[in-house]
């Protein structure tokens, strides 16, 4: 069996399952009496738009934006490319015009909002007296941080205009119908983009806790915004969310449900560990143990985790969670034989690289050492990308213009 081959076919079947041709038509609401303004936001935004627009009955306009490179063509609804992780004046300029195009509505239109993962950064508009270069620093602070992104987006939540439900408050009174993709553990509409139609119950005063937690060295700007009460956002249970719908078409549950099932049509042993949270190189060292204790068991074994795990970056190497997880992984396996695994983010993009992630086996750190590659120094400098570029060993896609998060897989024989 070659194991290396098997695990890229489960990430390759997470992704199709994900797929918004795929996923989204199902969920399509019936055309309104009036207008139907498409917006949204996120990696997965330009593929659902195109899915919607080959899908629809009949008019409709809008725009939608997500990461460079990302797009995808449409014929009635703009796709706009802007930055992220860090928010950038063209991302700016989209948001407004969102917001400009879901003025002056009636009962009788729709709002029909696409979302997935990424939103945040690409629906950016601070308050007034928040420059978007400040937003942007402290986004590369909290990034670096290790703060897990409910944390994270709590604070963004509460320095923008459109996040946090305010995009749904800004469309009154039309309908507004929301399709969203997850990205995040537990499926909360209100954390996915930071939640743009969502009612939040996250406060101002939470986000100042989590700024001092992690000690974010956040302008004075930022923290004036968020003792002032206009900082607040819309809270569950507010009336005038009641034409708001906000439905999640797809996630990581399900995305690891068909790996799941594709593992056990060849003959594996599946445990899947649904969604998880932590920091990387932590949540490696009790997976290789976990992984160690299947070996021994007699049977061949597939382990299955999806999330986001967090990286505290205190390097200065290049790399994203998924190739940090891994790295961490081999050093605690320590070329144990008969365990492969592959750490891949859904979208296609680790972090801020060009691969969605890699793969190990149990020859990784032996290869490493004939290359004169040090994989602790590797690990302390934050510099999973460089190590495995160096092997070979990166899992390269390209944008899949979907966004179900991390996919991590140990493949135990």
């Amino acid at each position: 069996m070659d194991s290396r081959a098997s695990l890229l076919r489960l990430f390759h079947d997470a992704i199709a399952v994900a797929s918004p041709a795929r996923c989204l038509p199902p969920h399509l609401p019936p055309p309104p009496r009036g207008r139907t303004i498409v917006v949204g936001a996120g990696k997965a935004a330009a593929a659902m738009a195109q899915t919607v627009e080959a899908n629809w009955r009949g008019d409709l306009s809008g725009l939608v934006v997500t990461r460079y490179g990302h797009g995808a063509a449409c014929r009635r609804i703009k796709v706009v490319e802007a930055g992220h992780p860090t928010p950038d004046r063209a991302g700016l300029d989209a948001a407004k015009h969102i917001m400009a195009l879901v003025q002056g509505l009636t009962p009788d239109d729709l709002v029909l909002a696409l979302i997935s993962g990424g939103g945040s950064s690409l629906l950016t508009i601070p308050p007034e007296s928040i420059t978007l270069e400040d937003k942007q620093n402290l986004t590369r602070m909290l990034l670096a941080s290790g703060a897990p992104i409910s944390e994270i987006n709590c604070i963004r939540k509460h320095l923008s205009a459109i996040k946090g439900g305010r995009l749904a408050l800004a469309a009154q009174p039309a309908k507004v119908h929301s399709l969203i993709i997850s990205d995040v553990p537990g499926d909360d509409p209100a954390l996915v983009a930071s939640g743009p139609t969502a009612a939040d119950s996250t406060t101002s005063a939470q986000a100042v806790e989590i700024l001092d937690k992690y000690s974010i060295a956040a302008p004075p700007s930022v923290r004036a915004w968020l003792s002032d009460p206009r900082s607040e956002t819309p809270k569950p249970g507010d009336p005038r969310l009641t034409q708001v719908d906000n439905c999640i078409i797809m996630s990581s549950r399900e995305a690891l449900a068909a790996c799941a099932t594709s593992a056990q049509a060849a003959g594996f042993a599946v445990h899947n560990l649904g969604d998880i949270e932590g920091e990387a190189r932590m949540l490696a060292s009790a997976h290789a143990q976990l992984a160690l204790r299947q070996r021994g068991s007699g049977k061949p074994w597939l382990i299955l985790s999806g999330g986001e795990t967090t990286v505290t970056v205190r390097g200065k190497g290049r790399g994203g969670r998924n190739s940090e997880y891994l790295l961490a992984l081999a050093i605690a396996l320590n070329g144990a034989e008969g365990i492969h695994a592959i750490a891949c983010d859904t979208d296609g993009i680790d972090g801020t690289e060009d691969n969605a992630g890699a793969v190990i086996g149990p020859d990784t750190l032996t290869r490493a050492a004939a290359a004169g590659l040090d994989a602790q120094n590797a690990l302390a400098q934050n510099d999973s990308y460089g190590f495995f570029s160096a092997l070979g060993e990166l899992v390269v896609t390209g944008p899949t213009r979907t966004n179900v998060n991390d996919l991590r897989a140990i493949l135990v024989t």
